[in-house]
């Protein structure tokens, strides 16, 4: 029974890919050093996937796949290769503003940023104008399948599909994208016979498109693509994930490709439907395997329900993940330190690739081939669904007594607004930051340190409020209005959180990609939540002891802290959501007590919990907003909320957003120039606003013009007395000359548009 996935990891299993490319860009590694580690962390990926029947090949990516794509496709912004440099030069340009050979000069506009579907991985938006073409520049995917072939393994590689690539990315102009599709096939043609003449087998082309609401033009688009794709001498695998197909089921099965894969964990009531529809010369490929969570598969259970279906398609069958293994961490065998219960019922990618091996010996030779293994498998499911840390009586009464008055505040917004400005005493247009300031490797290496034993508390607290020290009274120096303590203490937004929280587990080498080099450690909720103690009030209360400015309190909300953790799938999301509200809750009353009447609850990931089908985003909406209302909304009139949020599309729900009341909202506009205030041409967003006026992930400096023109254009649409001035998202992995030089020219600009 062939055995494959759809994509592995790529940041290797101790973040080798993030330090090579962080040396790559500083000048410190050359690029034939980096290149040579890129080779090493493919091999060593292909070697772990031995136990399967393909591998995949283009799956690795130095920065974003769907930017890959661009590149292979000659989709490249004509401002990456204005100046002089190798394609990788303008591969960094478009990925983060400026590539190594920049550095001694001004950077470029890098490329929009936005969420992979309804994960946590940021790609770089395609970009399209009436005028663009095509060409085909396949030499990255042909060295890596001559790399796999050469190291003895049968290789699959993994495309982004010709209609999918259009709909990710955006039109530059007024043009329609959709118009591009017969310039773009043609080079999808030469690209499959490329890799046929290449030795490729089989080809996966990923159309997650197929898993949303289509309307008629896009499904003509598909079938016009595939009608003449078909033709091609290479295998064609149709790969679908993160959904069910639903009406596009039927439609889908009847595209002339070779095979289909479907996410069989979200999607498998509709597998019934499809095993009866499967034209008998296609393979179908059944995504078993979470590939969006670290819990273990209930091996024997999947045997039960596969053995039927094995006997039906015998080698029609496909096994695999549910999706690309980019989700989750890379070998959970790392993890010494963790709890050796929590541990057991835990599979990282590796472990994945193992249950493939053990549900193919059991398919294919029978379950006394692998007693032992599924031995193993049993005890592990069974410990983690009787184990009495998981549940918590107390908690679970507590979310039983939530009621309505809980998420209202006592006033409406206009009433707190004038007494929020008494208070606060702040000028037009006020200039804030997001929370985090840069975390330097002093602060690194002193919560390491603290982490291993070798500093004391008192000796680990002295050094944090010297930070904090440090970040106010620059803050005061430039000129800011609402000062924040630049979280020195914090190593992650949600595992900080999380480690103060009962319910929840950690690892230390448990990192997944969420953009090129940055790497986040999502926690584990294994069990009920709730919040043992305060968890930030001591750190906000010095800081503002330290200016006579507005210090704002900074917390994560409990949808962010839900959508960026490995989450319990023994209850329902929302569930598990409310118990979070209620901790967070606890915390903001308790900021308010000690006398932090700013605080900013940031809901980063709102959008990416958003279900992929529009029909299914009413529920989530009403659960997930009104947690953040639960957690917020405690406070008397005088205390102001602020809430955050980041790269990702937001016009759409603004209804939503508005309706959590938050009396502040920062929202990400500076990569789209704005883009994200057309909504606003039509939508009264009834409170107060900071669009992000720079992009924090790229080096760059903002002009103090830039600044204001982006102020200007936000103006148009929104009265000045409800705007503020901000960088987009936080400061914490930018270097201290950028920053300052960035946030005085800020400041500057809000002088500025003041004066005007």
């Amino acid at each position: 029974m062939p055995t494959h996935i759809l994509g592995f990891p790529r940041i290797g299993a101790k973040r080798e890919l993030k330090t090579a490319l962080e040396a790559f860009w500083k000048g410190d590694l050359p690029a034939q050093e980096l290149a040579s580690t890129a080779q090493s962390l493919r091999r060593a990926h292909w070697a772990q996937q031995r136990t399967l029947d393909m591998v995949s090949v283009g799956d690795f990516s130095l920065y974003d796949h769907v930017l890959d794509m661009s590149f292979t496709l000659g989709n490249i912004p004509s401002r990456a290769t204005a100046s002089p440099g190798s394609e990788l030069d303008a591969y960094f340009r478009i990925a983060r503003g400026r590539s190594a050979a920049d550095r001694s000069k001004d950077g470029v506009n890098a490329g929009e940023m936005t969420k992979w579907l309804d994960t946590n991985y940021h790609y770089i938006v395609p970009e399209f104008t009436k005028d663009t073409t095509f060409s085909l520049n396949a030499d990255r995917l042909l060295d890596q399948l001559a790399e796999a072939h050469k190291d003895g393994r049968q290789a699959k590689p993994v495309i982004i599909g010709p209609v999918t690539y259009l709909w990710l990315g955006k039109a530059k102009d007024d043009s329609d994208k959709s118009k591009l599709l017969p310039r773009l096939v043609p080079v999808y043609e030469q690209l499959l016979n490329a890799l046929h003449k290449a030795g490729a087998q089989w080809v996966q082309i990923d159309e997650p498109i197929l898993v949303t609401e289509l309307d008629a033009s896009w499904r003509a688009m598909l079938e016009a693509t595939y009608n003449r794709l078909a033709s091609s001498p290479v295998k064609s695998l149709l790969a679908t994930y993160f959904g069910t197909l639903e009406e596009n089921l039927d439609f889908a099965l009847g595209l002339p490709t070779n095979g289909i894969h479907i996410d069989a964990v979200r999607g498998r009531s509709e597998v019934p439907q499809i095993v009866d529809a499967l034209p008998g010369d296609k393979v179908l490929s059944l995504g078993v395997i979470d590939g969006r969570n670290i819990w273990k598969s209930d091996l024997t259970a999947l045997l039960d329900w596969l053995e039927p279906l094995a006997t039906q398609l015998g080698d029609r069958l496909w096994l695999a993940p549910s999706c690309s293994l980019l989700h989750v961490p890379v070998d959970v065998e790392l993890e010494d330190a963790m709890d050796a219960e929590i541990r057991s019922w835990l599979a990282f990618a590796t472990q994945k690739l193992d249950e493939l091996r053990i549900l193919d010996i059991a398919l294919t030779q029978g379950r006394d081939a692998v007693s032992t293994d599924l031995a193993d498998n049993a005890r592990a499911i069974h410990s983690r669904q009787t184990s009495t840390r998981v549940h918590n009586p107390t908690v679970k009464e507590r979310v039983r007594a939530i009621t309505t008055e809980m998420g209202r505040r006592n006033s409406p917004y206009n009433e707190r607004r004038n007494r929020q400005k008494d208070a606060l005493n702040l000028p037009l247009y006020p200039t804030t930051t997001i929370g985090s300031f840069p975390q330097t490797k002093d602060i690194r290496a002193a919560r390491l340190r603290f982490r291993k034993g070798e500093l004391d508390t008192k000796a680990y607290t002295e050094q944090m409020r010297h930070q904090i020290e440090t970040v106010v009274a620059e803050q005061e120096k430039l000129g800011l209005d609402v000062l924040v303590h630049g979280e020195p203490e914090r190593n992650d937004m949600v595992e900080y959180f999380g480690t103060h929280l009962e319910g929840y587990a950690f690892s230390a080498y448990g990192w997944v990609q969420s953009y090129g080099s940055r790497c986040v450690k999502p926690p584990i909720i294994f069990g009920d939540v709730s919040r043992p103690g305060p968890i930030t009030v001591k750190w906000s209360t010095f800081a503002q002891s330290l200016t006579e400015k507005p210090m704002k309190g900074m917390l994560t909300g409990p949808v962010t802290l839900l959508n960026w953790s490995f989450v319990r799938n023994d209850q329902p999301r929302a569930q598990s959501c409310r118990q979070l509200s209620l901790a967070m809750r606890d915390e903001v009353l308790d900021l308010e007590k000690a006398g932090i009447h700013v605080i900013q609850i940031d809901e980063a990931a709102l959008r990416e919990g958003l279900p992929l089908r529009k029909s299914q985003w009413s529920d989530y909406l009403d659960w997930a907003v009104a947690s953040y209302r639960i957690t917020a909304n405690g406070v008397q009139d005088v205390t102001q909320i602020h809430t955050h949020m980041c790269y990702s599309e937001f016009n759409d729900i603004i209804a939503a957003i508005a309706d959590m009341d938050a009396d502040v909202i920062t929202i990400e506009t500076s990569r789209s120039d704005m883009e994200l205030l057309d909504v606003f041409d039509d939508f009264s967003y009834p409170n107060e606003i900071g669009p992000g006026v720079y992009d924090i992930h790229s080096p760059n400096i903002p002009s103090v013009d830039s600044i204001v023109d982006l102020m200007r254009k936000a103006a148009q649409r929104i009265p000045a007395e409800r705007l503020w001035v901000n960088p987009d998202c936080g400061l914490k992995t930018r270097a201290w000359p950028e920053t300052l030089a960035s946030l005085e020219n800020m400041v500057t600009a809000a002088k500025q548009l003041r004066g005007q």
